[in-house]
Formats: structure tokens, C-alpha cells, sequence
């Protein structure tokens, strides 16, 4: 055997199978891009917070007005549907009588229904908070009271009926009660106006605390800014995602806030059902009547949740516009820095 014999041996053979392979590369991994704002910081939290109270203060009173217009309008038919006959006692005056006649001259009238009149037990019922119990109404120059109820949708000729009971029976007096329904109506108008201006101030304060919000975000992270608007991100991309954080905030906000209204609203009115014909219940009851807002009141206070949190969410994309547009004017002349600043 030769020596190349040997070498040829101890050499190895390079096949297909022992072909050394070249090494793999590494896979690039793309790192996950972080959000612009962190999704949650102490400012985020507080802005949070003070949505979330001026959402409940918007819904508290937009339910508040609601509830009183309900109130309003339900003393108002009330009250259109009756009219009152007031007949004062006088000497030589047959009360009986005289309440007989003025029913029903009243009823000949196209536009009534029925007359009632008030016996002495309903009539010393109607003075017993003011006057006590164990009256004598024979003692006292107490008006006697006809009840007329009308109908709404023709209601009789007031005029002609006043007309005509003052001819019959001089000691008779109509009350059509116009004027406590004009001030009724005059007080709804009242409530709904500073209603809408209670809202209007609390839109316009969350407004100006989303501007405030937004620079003071822009200026906490106004380095990334710069530099994404540098290498060509455009304006509309910073934009957005300001967008969508304080969208989040905003919805979290005005839902906190208007749940804890419709259940404060709720809850009213459950304690309400549940203490009836008690003190306190009927003195709510007499000044702000019942505390159900019905299905139009929860719908009107999650439309304005929707509203504030659009409302957030566009305040904030424009003052980003605003902001990107004064650093690109800072950009193109530094010697409006400060008077862009001063803004």
C-alpha cells in the first residue's frame, strides 16, 4: 500500500450528506412599537376624574330639568281640566241654593263635563292646615267652592260664563286658573334655561381642561413629536393618536359619571315608591314631584355622555392640529418662538 494510498484513506469524504451547511441568519424581530402617550399616567388619571364629574353635573342637571318639565306639564293638565266657581256668603244669601245655580248655569256651556260641588266636610279638609280642626263653617265667611271640569281639547267661553254667573248670582267668582298656569309655564321656561346654562357652563369648563390636558401632554412628550414630524410623519398620524387616548379617557370618564347619575336618579325614585303617604316623601313630592326622568331622561343622559366624550375627543385633535401647525412656523421662523409661546 502506498502513501497516498494511506493519505487518500485517512482524508474524509465529502458527500452530499456530510456537505458542511452555512449558517443561518437570525431572524430580525421587529420590537412592538409603544403607544405616543403611555396609556396611563397621573395626568391621564386626573383628567379622568374631572371628566367623569362634569359628565355627572351635565347628566345630574339634564336630568333635574326633565324631572321638573314632567313636574310642570303634570300641574298643568291638572289644572286645565278644572275651573272653579267661588261663591262668597253674603246676608239674605241662600248658599245652597246659590251653589246649585251657579253648577248649573256653568254646565249649560258647550265644552263641560261635570260639576262637583264641595260639601262642608271637603271644605273644612281644605282649611284644616291653616285653620285646625273643628270648624264651624256657619261662624266663618268661608267661600263655598264648585268644581267644573272641563274639557281640554274645546274648553268653554270663560268670558261668556263669567258673564253670565255675575248676572245670575252677583256673589259668584270664576277663577279659569290662567294665571297659575301662565306661571307654571313661565317657570318651566325659567328651569329649562338655567338648565341649559348650567350645561353650557360645564361643557365650556371641560372644554378648556382638555386643552390644558392636551398642551400639557404635548409638552411632556414634545421630543417624540419633533422627531416623528421630523422624519415625516404627518400631522394628521400625531393627531390621531392623541385621538384615540383621549378618547379612551373620555369614554371611561363620561360613563362613570353618567351611571352615577341615572343610579342617584334611580334610587330617588326607588326610596320614593317605598315611603309613600310619609312626611318626608310628600314634601318631596310637593316641591320637585316624583323622582322617575322616565326612559327619555336616561336616554337624554346617555346622549350626553356620547356628547362629551365626542366633544373630548374632538378638543383635543384640534389643539394637536394646532400645536403641529405652530411647530412647523417655529420651524420655518425662530423668531416667533416666543410670541407662538405666549399663545
Amino acid at each position: 500500500m502506498t502513501e497516498l494510498d494511506q493519505n487518500d484513506r485517512r482524508a474524509p469524504r465529502t458527500t452530499a450528506a456530510t456537505k458542511p451547511q452555512a449558517p443561518r441568519r437570525t431572524e430580525m424581530t421587529v420590537r412592538p412599537t409603544g403607544p405616543i402617550l403611555p396609556p396611563s399616567n397621573i395626568q391621564g388619571n386626573a383628567l379622568l376624574v374631572v371628566i367623569a364629574i362634569m359628565a355627572f353635573l351635565a347628566c345630574l342637571t339634564l336630568g333635574a330639568v326633565s324631572m321638573v318639565r314632567a313636574t310642570a306639564a303634570g300641574w298643568q293638565s291638572q289644572i286645565a281640566r278644572e275651573i272653579t266657581i267661588q261663591i262668597k256668603p253674603d246676608d239674605g244669601l241662600d248658599m245652597d241654593k246659590a251653589l246649585i245655580k251657579a253648577r248649573d248655569l256653568a254646565l249649560t256651556f258647550v265644552g263641560t263635563k261635570e260639576g262637583q260641588i264641595m260639601d262642608d266636610e271637603a271644605t273644612a279638609r281644605l282649611l284644616e292646615p291653616w285653620l285646625g280642626t273643628g270648624l264651624d263653617l256657619n261662624e266663618l265667611p268661608v267661600p263655598r267652592l264648585v268644581i267644573i271640569t272641563i274639557d281640554e281639547a274645546n274648553p268653554p267661553d270663560f268670558a261668556a260664563m263669567r258673564d253670565l254667573l255675575r248676572t245670575e248670582v252677583p256673589q259668584a267668582f270664576l277663577d279659569d286658573h290662567r294665571t297659575w298656569v301662565d306661571r307654571l309655564v313661565q317657570m318651566a321656561r325659567t328651569t329649562v334655561l338655567i338648565g341649559s346654562g348650567v350645561l353650557v357652563l360645564v361643557f365650556t369648563a371641560m372644554v378648556l381642561t382638555v386643552v390644558f390636558a392636551t398642551r400639557g401632554a404635548l409638552s411632556g412628550n414634545r421630543h417624540i413629536i419633533e422627531v416623528l414630524h421630523f422624519v415625516g410623519a404627518e400631522g394628521s398620524f400625531v393627531a390621531q393618536e392623541f385621538q384615540k387616548h383621549f378618547l379612551k379617557i373620555s369614554l371611561k370618564g363620561a360613563a362613570a359619571g353618567g351611571l352615577l347619575a341615572a343610579g342617584l336618579f334611580a334610587l330617588a325614585g326607588y326610596w320614593q315608591s317605598r315611603s309613600l303617604a310619609t312626611p318626608e316623601s310628600d314634601q318631596a313630592a310637593a316641591l320637585f314631584g316624583t323622582f322617575s326622568i322616565g326612559y327619555l331622561g336616561y336616554l337624554g343622559i346617555f346622549a350626553t355622555m356620547i356628547v362629551i366624550a365626542l366633544l373630548t375627543t374632538l378638543t383635543a385633535r384640534l389643539t394637536v392640529i394646532r400645536t403641529i401647525y405652530e411647530i412647523d412656523l417655529i420651524r420655518s421662523d425662530p423668531a416667533r418662538t416666543d410670541g407662538l409661546l405666549g399663545d
